[in-house]
């Protein structure tokens, strides 16, 4: 047990000190704090440790809203006497929320100066959620061995029961407390996956890897089998939700990927078109075009709108949502794939890849068609700096990187970055 003087907080939200020359992270922690902690996990050149005590609190420290955040004094029938026991969900919530955001901006910097060499990236201050809590149309939860929806516990397997959640939206709020599996069929079902809709529907997703388990279930609500390989079964109800953005309606189905703040989705949008600030005569690549959000706001500004997705059941979704326009077309296969077969010019792109980022392929292939405006969509910064080195080592110059706050109360941020080709 020793006694930390914590200097600043890693990406991942963890308080950094040091002792004897190695640094220490302590979850929980904040700059300006002395706390004391007990040494959990000894590296060669680092430490990490629980926190036991804050002897001297950070001004910006709040009182978590969640029962489930670590507390070192939990409310009465909630116990976090260590990590193991503490919800994983959330890493940010005894830290007030303007402070958060500086946090996020300044994480975004760091990462494009440190691993792709920005010297002075052009990083504005994040925007802010319209709400830092009840803001997530999507969540998933693991299964304790009764059958009950948790979380897990940060940097475990173990999985935290979960009585109230913050984090997602009022009609999932209400909702998932009452699902409970049978304990014989939860070790068949490796999540469960709710998705809020309009007018308060919600669709209930069983992931699982083996055959289809018997399900039963009593609730006014849509539940679905989502297999491993894609495929669907209904259970009751569909198999999809709409969300509405910007005054238009999107189909989602299950496995599709829709951005989990509906909110700050409509503001992402306003950002990108800003961003490309097409004339009406431009070719435009939506590429990992998901389930068409993008391509719907595009099509009516653009002459041409190429969306690439690999995921087929988005596809489907996307042939619904953008059924009303002839000048779009979508191909069902990998963007690495497509992308170097399509027939320019284009004068435009948007790209919204996983979190792993794009290829070098993908990248090369744009580099090479010489696309003269390109917004880069993204919720890791980390690969968004590394994709934006092989951007600006091609000839495009990084004009600016948006954060917005998709995710309160996590160390995880969205960004918007606009490239353009160097004349």
């Amino acid at each position: 047990m020793i006694q930390l003087e914590i200097t600043s907080l890693s990406h991942a939200a963890e308080g950094i000190g040091r002792h004897e020359g190695r640094a220490i992270f302590v979850p929980f922690a904040l700059p300006g704090e002395t706390v004391r902690v007990e040494i959990v996990e000894e590296k060669k050149r680092f430490a990490r440790a629980r926190l036991l005590e804050i002897l001297t609190p950070a001004p910006e420290r709040v009182l978590p809203r969640c029962p489930h955040h670590f507390s070192l004094q939990p409310p009465p029938g909630f116990a976090s006497e260590s990590l193991a026991s503490a919800c994983g969900g959330c890493q940010l919530q005894h830290l007030a929320y303007p402070a958060q955001l500086a946090f996020k901006q300044r994480t975004v910097r760091e990462q494009f100066q440190r691993l792709a060499g920005f010297d002075d990236p052009p990083v504005r201050p994040v925007l802010p959620a319209p709400s830092p809590f009840e803001y997530r149309n999507h969540a998933q939860f693991a299964l304790t061995p009764n059958g009950q929806l948790g979380l897990r516990a940060a940097n475990s397997h173990h999985v935290v029961p979960i009585r109230v959640c913050h984090q997602v939206e009022p009609s999932l709020a209400a909702l998932f407390p009452q699902i409970v599996m049978d304990p014989e069929l939860a070790p068949e079902v490796e999540h469960v996956t709710l998705r809020a809709g309009g007018m308060d529907e919600v669709l209930v997703l069983f992931e699982t890897a083996a055959e289809a388990p018997e399900v039963e279930i009593d609730l006014p609500v849509s539940a679905t089998l989502l297999r491993a390989d894609g495929s669907t079964m209904v259970l009751a109800g569909g198999d999809h939700v709409f969300i509405e953005v910007k005054g238009r309606s999107f189909k989602v189905s299950g496995g599709s990927f829709f951005q989990v703040n509906t909110a700050v989705a409509d503001m992402l949008v306003d950002w990108v078109l800003e961003g490309l600030a097409l004339t009406g005569d431009e070719r435009v690549l939506d590429l990992y075009s998901g389930v068409g959000l993008f391509s719907a706001f595009l099509a009516s500004r653009a002459r041409a709108v190429v969306g690439v997705e690999a995921y087929e059941p988005a596809v489907a979704d996307a042939a619904v949502n953008l059924d009303e326009f002839d000048n779009v077309e979508i191909y069902a296969a990998p963007v690495e794939e497509v992308l170097p077969q399509l027939s320019g010019p284009f004068e435009a792109a948007v790209l919204d890849p996983p979190r792993a980022g794009c290829s070098v392929e993908v990248l090369d292939a744009l580099i090479q068609a010489r696309v003269a405006r390109i917004m880069y969509v993204s919720c890791d910064a980390a690969t968004l700096a590394r994709d934006a080195r092989r951007l600006v080592d091609g000839g495009y110059a990084l004009d600016w990187i948006q954060p917005l706050d998709m995710f309160p109360q996590t160390h995880h941020v969205e960004c918007v970055a606009r490239f353009s080709t160097v004349t």
